[in-house]
């Protein structure tokens, strides 16, 4: 029967009209299934009418780390080009920082908090009118939308951070978003604007997340001889984040290792994303053409709904609850809820409420969930009470 499934796969890719380009006519083995299959995800993104796109310090800022107002330019008509098509656009724009830093006369990102929080008072105004004034000559508005995570965390205020956003996309402004810099905290913080542009586009939710930035995408051997760029990938495993590496840049935070992990929530969420090279002119009207521009992220066939998404990206988790094997088991292969008996044992003060992660004995987080429990009561029930739901699956996410 699978034999039968695999010729009928087959001949499906090899029955594909020619003109579509991409596809191997010539070899009579699953490599034409394989890439007629990377040719459609591309060739789906052409249908994306939501977009989120991310602007990263590199493709906005000059060698003396100001904001280069060329490339900015080029950027935003580029943006402007896709809002003509009538598609719906949010940027997610990083810059703020490395702005105010050439105002306050600093040559590296400062470390001190407080100096951090100055550079970006200072060059999110800056920044904001060097856009307004770009999208003017378009006859396009913007807003700008600041946020902190305490903000998507918070249920009330994700609906109502999501809603303000559909609510301007309705009457065609562009909304501008960056992390409240200023007054963020480390607690509070989404890290870097890749996670924050990932959240965004699971918040809304985005038909397609482009980060624009300095390479052309995940390449393999970077840096070596014989380096090449991996045009799609369909599992983000550990081969994949081996890849990555961190930013030496002066004014940018993350580098490839953020992006993968902002590919991990995007595509959970079941969006694509497209890392891709910021400084092309043409860069977003290829990747909405079906070119293989960047690297593609292949989104999740069974995306999360809404809830469970807020539960597993929108939170720093409170705690964590180590389970046993057949804990593990039951909840991570059979759909099952957490009752306590299956909890070997907490860690963190968490109350009833509070997202946890949920551990396998080795540490390995493998899911994470709305807890009904503290962890003395979880103690307690463990005897008293052993079949209620210590974390029911309708509050859990398997990862």
């Amino acid at each position: 029967m699978r034999a039968q499934e695999s010729e009928m796969r087959l001949k499906h890719a090899l029955d594909v009209p020619k003109q579509v380009p991409g596809v191997r006519h010539n070899r009579l083995d699953t490599r034409g299934a394989v890439c007629y299959q990377l040719r459609v995800h591309r060739a789906s993104l052409s249908s994306a009418t939501r977009l989120v796109v991310k602007l990263g310090t590199g493709v906005l800022t000059d060698s003396r780390k100001q904001p280069d107002l060329a490339q900015m330019g080029q950027l935003v008509a580029q943006v402007a080009a896709q809002h003509r098509a009538g598609r719906e656009i949010v940027l997610v724009t990083s810059g703020a920082v490395g702005a105010g830093m050439g105002v306050l006369g600093f040559e590296k990102r400062p470390a001190e908090l407080a100096e951090l929080q100055a550079c970006a008072a200072v060059g999110q105004s800056r920044l904001m009118a060097t856009y307004e004034k770009l999208f003017a000559k378009f006859d396009l508005h913007v807003a700008q939308v600041l946020l902190t995570h305490d903000d998507l965390e918070h249920h009330e205020r994700h609906l109502n951070a999501r809603n303000t956003l559909i609510a301007l996309l309705n009457r065609r402004v562009v909304p501008i978003i960056n992390e409240n810099d200023a007054v963020s905290f480390t607690e509070l913080r989404f890290g870097d604007n890749d996670k924050l542009s990932a959240l965004v586009a699971s918040l809304l939710p985005a038909d397609l997340l482009v980060i624009l930035t300095t390479v052309d995408g995940v390449m393999e051997n970077f840096g070596k001889a014989g380096a090449k760029i991996l045009r799609t990938i369909e599992h983000i495993d550990g081969a994949v984040e081996k890849l990555a590496g961190g930013t030496d840049s002066a004014t940018a935070v993350g580098g490839m290792a953020s992006k993968i992990a902002a590919a991990k929530i995007a595509v959970r969420s079941g969006v694509p994303l497209v890392i891709a090279p910021g400084r092309r002119k043409t860069v977003l009207a290829d990747i909405l053409g079906g070119a293989e521009e960047g690297t593609l992220f292949v989104p999740n066939a069974a995306k999360l709904k809404g809830r469970k998404r807020w539960i597993a990206f929108f939170h720093h988790p409170k705690g964590t609850l180590f389970v046993d094997d057949g804990a593990r088991k039951a909840v991570g292969e059979k759909g099952k809820s957490l009752l306590p008996p299956g909890v070997a044992r907490c860690e963190g003060d968490f109350a009833a409420g509070d997202v946890v992660r949920i551990c396998d004995l080795n540490g390995t987080e493998f899911a994470r969930g709305l807890c009904d429990f503290s962890p003395a009561q979880i103690a307690a029930k463990a005897s008293a009470s052993p079949r209620v739901e210590v974390v029911h699956r309708d509050n859990l996410v398997i990862l």
